[in-house]
């Protein structure tokens, strides 16, 4: 047994994504401009100063904060985001993707590295890239009209920053819906002095697919849930305004582990690395070997609970950052959550299963050391499923990464606001405004009580910085992405060390494009 490190650890089911650092592609020449201090440029132009009073993405607080990351090797690579002809395993759909691949191909430095990676957009419309889970410097995070404006049709920018924690990350776009088609991928980022143990790895990507099926866009299942009719767009993939498709407001669905709703979107299929269950990806290894598994939901509208048959997991990371390693059964992955766990590969066949929360349907990819026996169906349903699931503030963090115990300086409330029938999701009754900012200074312990006050859950995310779970019941593990059910509230501990203007949104794509979406700030 030896302890892997950017060693050859995926050598399937992302295979076709290539393994390790990736070239330039040989259809765009990567251009990476550099303004003063390593200010990353392109034809998209600068990123747009903040309000008076408040730092810029790319003032020179931020440009302190990146100088103490440290400047190790960097790392060149590109993407070429595109309208795309996709092998979901059987069915073909056309749709957005990087470098024509169903996840986009995997990034993996070591942390200390530079990343710079150069976005070609040759989509219809304008995109941007969000590094996400990432704590890097504001005016490289993506969020269009808040820290870069967005990149043009038929332009390129250069995102380059500091990559100074190990974890399992997530690149995808921040522009609208489109996260909702092909635009992601996976970031791995190597701990140049790894403490896990293990002989093989296994990056699984989860996702809920919709784009280009019967006729389907995602703007058109939104306007369908904002208005209850199929009205015609004009973002999808090829030029001119097509149907919204079939109905796919998903009505009734229900979770006990959610308290509620699963979701409002009846998907037609769920992926696992790109994958339907009728065609499933098939990790090899031999029996006896201990697999890290990197579990990433990539979905836009869907809690995926997942586990192996035949296994019990070990819960060694969550969103990045190392746990006490726990012991379960199977995990409920909220859209954009990631988890490491440790599994001993037994003889056999056993199926990855990752059920839709509260709505009908899975993802499946499957783990084989046995060559002789056939693969699980699609609807095999493990017992783990229905076992032990540990939540996420139930995980203790490792003492490494632990906060203090420290008061904080700052409290900030923020109500989560909205309904289905009206479909107007926000943020203390408001929908986003970017010049609506909530304010926090730097060096602060800052306090954050999000109170939910919808019948519906939601996946929380705070770009650029780790929080930890803090409420009464949660144990202190940090995230970056956290759930909150129904008439219930996440209270969350965070560190003010990265200054600039940052993102809060819930994570479901349909929610943060209705306007629960918010900014925090940092004062002057």
């Amino acid at each position: 047994m030896h302890t892997p490190s950017r060693r050859t650890l995926l050598r399937a089911p992302l295979a076709a994504a290539g393994a390790g650092l990736l070239p330039a592609r040989p259809d765009f020449v990567l251009r990476p401009h550099h303004g003063p201090e390593g200010t990353a440029l392109g034809e998209a132009g600068f990123a747009p100063p903040g309000l008076g009073g408040y730092v810029d993405p790319s003032g020179p607080e931020v440009l302190a904060t990146e100088r103490r990351r440290g400047s190790g090797p960097v790392r060149r690579l590109g993407f070429t985001a595109a309208q795309s002809t996709l092998d979901l395993g059987g069915r073909i759909v056309r749709s957005w993707a990087y470098d024509e691949t169903l996840p986009g191909p995997l990034v993996r430095v070591t942390a200390g590295d530079v990343l710079s990676l150069t976005l070609a957009n040759r989509l219809p419309v304008s995109t941007t890239l969000h590094s996400h889970g990432v704590r890097l410097r504001c005016d490289m995070d993506g969020a269009p009209g808040v820290t870069q404006n967005a990149i043009r049709p038929g332009t390129d920018f250069t995102y380059r920053f500091t990559v100074s924690y190990p974890g399992t990350y997530l690149l995808h776009s921040h522009v609208g819906l489109q996260p909702d088609r092909a635009l992601y991928a996976p970031l791995i980022v190597d701990d140049p002095r790894e403490p896990l143990a293990y002989d093989k790895e296994w990056v699984v990507v989860l996702d809920d697919w919709i784009d280009d099926v019967d006729g389907s866009t995602p703007e058109g299942v939104l306007g369908q849930l904002q208005h209850g009719t199929a009205t015609a767009v004009a973002m999808g993939p090829g030029s001119g305004r097509r149907p919204a498709g079939p109905s796919r407001v998903l009505r009734d669905s229900y979770s006990r582990m959610l308290d509620g709703d699963g979701g409002n979107v009846a998907y037609p299929y769920y992926l696992a690395n790109g994958r339907l269950p009728t065609s499933p990806r098939v990790f090899r290894c031999r029996p006896g070997d201990r697999v890290r598994l990197r579990i990433i939901n990539a979905g836009s509208e869907t809690a995926f609970r997942v586990a192996l048959g035949d296994h019990t997991m070990t819960v060694t990371h969550t969103d990045g950052y190392p746990v006490e390693h726990t012991e379960t059964d199977a995990l409920l992955v909220g859209m954009a959550e990631r988890y490491d766990v440790l599994v001993t590969a037994q003889d056999g066949v056993f199926p990855l299963v990752a059920l839709a929360e509260g709505k009908p349907g899975r993802a499946l990819a499957v783990l084989r050391t046995d060559r002789g026996r056939t693969l699980p169906g699609r609807d095999v349903r493990p017992d783990e499923l229905d076992g032990q699931v540990v939540p996420a503030r139930r995980l203790v963090p490792d003492e490494s990464v632990a906060l203090d115990d420290r008061e904080p300086d700052r409290e900030l409330r923020i109500r989560i606001t909205g309904s289905m029938r009206r479909y107007d999701w926000g943020f203390d009754h408001r929908p986003h405004d970017t010049h609506r900012r909530h304010p926090v200074r730097a060096g602060e312990r800052v306090r954050l009580t999000m109170i939910n006050a919808t019948d519906m859950w939601h996946p929380i995310h705070l770009h650029g910085h780790t929080f930890a779970l803090t409420g009464v019941d949660a144990v202190g593990a940090l995230k970056d992405t956290a759930l909150v059910l129904p008439h219930r509230k996440l209270v969350i501990d965070f560190d003010a060390d990265n200054p600039g203007l940052w993102m809060l949104h819930c994570h479901n794509q349909y929610h943060s494009e209705s306007g629960m979406m918010t900014i925090l700030g940092y004062l002057k």
